[in-house]
């Protein structure tokens, strides 16, 4: 795959406006079509060959050449000692400005577009939570070694550092084994990816008024449907979306994952690669790394794997931002949250919460369900609904009450000496590890139901990731204790001592 080269001795830059590459007036139209090719391909020549069509479609390739022209006329940055300097925009200009002492993580990402011609964008985190991944100032593009370079400028903390961080001063930490591709099935993605695109493609031929109906191929498929019994019809159509659904699942983890690399650099950062048409290359500086979560859905877990994420400042929201670790064996996960952290909290043993909260996971998972069932057979009676609705959603009384035991087993909570940790979730359990310096307040929570029970949910507020991580359903004396050990004479002062 392409590799962002290594980048020539760190200099500091001029105090000069400089421009974007100007081969970014192709590349930005380019990986805008690339996400639009086939709604336009559809647009221009599906049908039956009506002249707006192929305008429309022409029009919109024409509008992303511009748009790429203009971008790229209206776009000038500067970096100076102190800080950078983003100005933006024909019609609705911005002028963006961030101190260089409050860069927190450097994002590389190098679309195909990108890598067609040697580019890759630059987006800069710091310590605030962007809410789109448009956020902050972002150099979209400049040459892939430029972009390294300035990786290195953005992550130095004074000029007498050492001038040139190279490959050969990064210390591996993990790498992709190809045995991780059989968790790729597990994560569900293939499934996901199948109802988007049936969604998109049924929205897209009602607009376009096309009459899929008419094409051989439906015609007969409709036809088997009609003519064949249901008992072979169901296993094959559940047989055809399970192998196009893993083969879906294994094409994402290739095109995301390949060639991930996480290393840990001389510079005091963080930093993981991959991917395979879109490459990606985020450091995050490790004195603002707050934590770790790790991702363990159901059927992921069931195939005793897990995916790693990291808890700091300076991320976005944009997907796969924080990724550390991809669907891997939860061996692995652990193995990478100690190296990263230094410590080995993941693994620590947690304190089990009270029977009580069990109650209440059961009410949860099993009320709805029969409240449903209850509503459904009250509608058979009455208004003559087929009476195999209630029947379906009695049957899936015993699964929401082992849904509901599966909740309360995975609740618990532990502290050790440096990080406050915290497990919940059923179809997604989730651990977190939070270093308990990173807490800056805490949030405590206690409804009706949860009062009468003696439980409490205490909440971490942080400033890195979610901005705040709870534990849920502990016992009032209990929660309010681990709130006071894990930050001293933070909460203390509002207890009342009896």
């Amino acid at each position: 795959m392409t590799e962002f080269p290594a980048a020539p001795p760190v200099v500091e830059p001029s105090r000069e406006w400089g421009r974007l590459d100007p081969r970014m007036i192709i590349v930005r139209p380019l990986n805008e079509l690339m996400g639009l090719l086939i709604p336009v391909f559809i647009l221009m020549f599906a049908g039956n060959g009506d002249t707006w069509r192929i305008v429309a479609g022409g029009a919109t390739v024409g509008a992303l050449v511009l748009y790429g022209l203009f971008s790229w006329v209206s776009t000038k940055y500067r970096i100076t000692e102190t800080q950078v300097e983003l100005h933006k925009g024909l019609l609705h200009r911005q002028r963006l400005a961030i101190p260089r002492d409050r860069i927190r993580t450097v994002d590389l990402t190098a679309k195909l577009g990108h890598r067609l011609f040697g580019l890759s964008a630059v987006r800069v985190g710091t310590g605030e939570q962007s809410r789109t991944a448009t956020d902050g100032v972002i150099l979209d593009a400049v040459t892939a070694q430029e972009a390294d370079r300035l990786r290195q400028v953005f992550l130095r903390r004074s000029t007498a550092a050492e001038p040139t961080v190279g490959e050969d001063d990064s210390t591996p930490i993990s790498h992709l084994d190809k045995r991780w591709y059989r968790y790729a099935p597990l994560t569900m993605s293939g499934l996901l990816t199948i109802g988007l695109t049936a969604g998109f493609g049924m929205n897209l031929a009602r607009e376009l008024n096309l009459e899929f109906s008419d094409a051989a191929l439906v015609r007969s498929v409709f036809r088997w449907v009609l003519e064949t019994s249901p008992l072979a019809v169901i296993p094959a159509v559940a047989g055809l979306v399970l192998v196009v659904s893993i083969l879906l699942s294994l094409l994402a983890y290739l095109l995301q994952n390949h060639d991930f690399r996480l290393t840990r650099n001389a510079d005091g950062t963080v930093r993981v690669r991959r991917g395979l048409l879109t490459t990606r290359s985020v450091s995050v500086e490790e004195q603002r790394l707050r934590g770790v979560s790790l991702h363990e859905p159901l059927l992921l877990r069931a195939g005793r794997g897990a995916r790693l994420t990291a808890v700091t400042t300076g991320l976005g929201r944009a997907s796969g931002s924080s990724l550390l670790l991809p669907p891997a064996p939860r061996a692995e996960a652990h193995r990478v949250a100690e190296r990263v952290l230094l410590a080995d909290p993941t693994s620590a043993d947690l304190t089990r919460h009270p029977a009580r909260a069990r109650t209440r996971r059961l009410v949860r998972a099993v009320g709805p369900n029969l409240v449903v069932a209850g509503v459904l057979a009250l509608l058979a009676g009455v208004a003559g609904w087929p009476h195999w609705l209630w029947i379906v959603a009695a049957c899936l009384v015993p699964v929401s009450v082992l849904l509901g035991l599966d909740r309360y087993r995975n609740l618990g909570h532990a502290l050790t000496d440096r990080y406050l940790v915290s497990r919940s979730g059923s179809l997604d359990r989730e651990t977190v590890a939070l270093q308990r310096t990173g807490i800056i307040g805490w949030k405590i929570e206690q409804t009706l139901f949860q009062r009468r029970a003696g439980l409490l949910s205490v909440t971490a507020i942080t400033a890195a990731g979610k901005g705040g991580y709870t534990v849920v359903d502990v016992g009032e004396s209990n929660g309010l204790k681990l709130a006071d050990a894990a930050i001293p004479d933070l909460l203390r002062p509002f207890l009342r001592t009896s």
